[in-house]
């Protein structure tokens, strides 16, 4: 590991510049881009934001495909050794409900006792709401709709309210959501998928209501009534994994890959957006959860595990995005697959015990 320096963008009100803090740095590898937009409908306005997940050596990935006026369809196709060997013209989850008219959108997948699990944001134009499939062979899925709250902004603000140390950033992100799609949009909740494995026999979801981490459990699918919402909301404090805190993370955060469990904890690689003034950036960035209960931080890197920095990422869709959203290790080595610029999909990878050992270097006290 060499001593280098994180960059770190900021204003002084006239010019904007880049502050350097010492420190030392992984070895980030570029892998490069990895699926990029076809010239079939469904997805030639953009590829992104892709859900992988590892079966004997093939990776298979779902991946949110964009036609032209916004609308998302979720494509497939396998990676060996990260090439293409197979892609469907065609894609394999599509809009059947109103509340998803506009796409299904930001895939993840997961495998636990059997079955794989696939998350995945629907929108339908104002709202935007997180909902699953179940599969047992990744060809035939089965959707079960919405399990997110589907409550108002203002309704649920209203309870959150009621938490003493609850962050007023989320009355300020309510009130944005609110003056662009109506004062009856609905809580916009994404960004969600389960740990990988049970723990105390229960499911550990995560999800976001802007603008942090937060983690719901149960015992069943069936338990996320909007009761179960209403209760949830009442302690709302008790279910944040963490908030943001660093200055490259100082607009919201958000979850990113499935965790990964290692011998240290679970590996919890997420995004975040940092604001200069009206210029947003995103990142990705990790943390290290307690593997017994990962409502407890162990560690957590104050500066980003990497930043948009090739054309690619600078320049798309979306100006200077990097949206991890898929994390698998082979031989040693961590692959983080993401969204660039919300235009195509590229690769990072890191050795794992480097990345480890650097988190370790920053605890966190709770």
């Amino acid at each position: 590991m060499t001593k280098k320096c994180i960059l770190t963008s900021y204003s002084d009100g006239q010019n904007r510049f880049e502050r350097r803090i010492p420190n030392y740095m992984l070895n980030i590898k570029n892998e490069g881009i990895i699926l990029e937009r076809t010239n079939l409908f469904f997805e030639s306005e953009a590829v992104l934001n892709p859900g992988c997940i590892e079966v004997n050596g093939i990776v298979h990935m779902f991946y949110r495909a964009v036609r032209p006026g916004n609308h998302s369809t979720i494509g497939y196709c396998q990676l060996n050794d990260n090439k293409i060997i197979k892609r469907l013209d065609h894609p394999v989850l599509v809009p059947e409900y109103d509340y998803e008219k506009q796409g299904v959108e930001d895939p993840r997948i997961i495998f636990l006792d059997g079955v794989y699990y696939l998350f995945y944001t629907v929108f339908d134009g104002r709202n935007a709401l997180g909902a699953y499939a179940t599969s047992s062979d990744l060809v035939n899925f089965t959707k079960h709709g919405i399990i997110t709250p589907k409550i108002s902004y203002r309704e649920a603000m209203e309870i959150i309210g009621s938490n003493k140390n609850v962050h007023g950033r989320y009355f300020h992100y309510a009130h944005s959501v609110e003056r662009h799609n109506g004062p009856d949009v609905l809580l916009w909740d994404k960004d969600l998928f389960i740990f990988p494995k049970k723990i105390n026999n229960s499911f550990w979801l995560v999800h976001r209501i802007m603008p942090s981490i937060q983690i719901a459990t149960f015992k069943d699918f069936s338990e996320l009534t909007l009761e179960y919402w209403h209760d949830y909301f009442k302690t709302f404090e008790q279910h944040t994994l963490f908030d943001p805190q660093y200055r490259f993370e100082n607009n919201k955060i958000g979850g990113g890959c499935p965790p990964i469990e290692t011998e240290a904890g679970w590996l919890f690689i997420y995004h975040s957006v940092g604001q200069i003034f009206l210029r947003k950036k995103y990142y990705a960035a990790v943390a290290l959860l307690d593997r017994n209960n990962p409502r407890r931080v162990i560690a957590r890197l104050p500066y980003p595990l990497f930043a948009p920095s090739f054309r690619w990422e600078r320049k798309g869709s979306v100006e200077n995005v990097v949206f991890p959203t898929s994390a698998l290790i082979k031989n040693g080595r961590l692959y983080i697959y993401y969204g660039a610029a919300d235009t195509c999909i590229g690769l990072k990878s890191v050795v794992l015990s480097d990345l480890v050992r650097e988190l370790r270097r920053f605890p966190v006290n709770q």
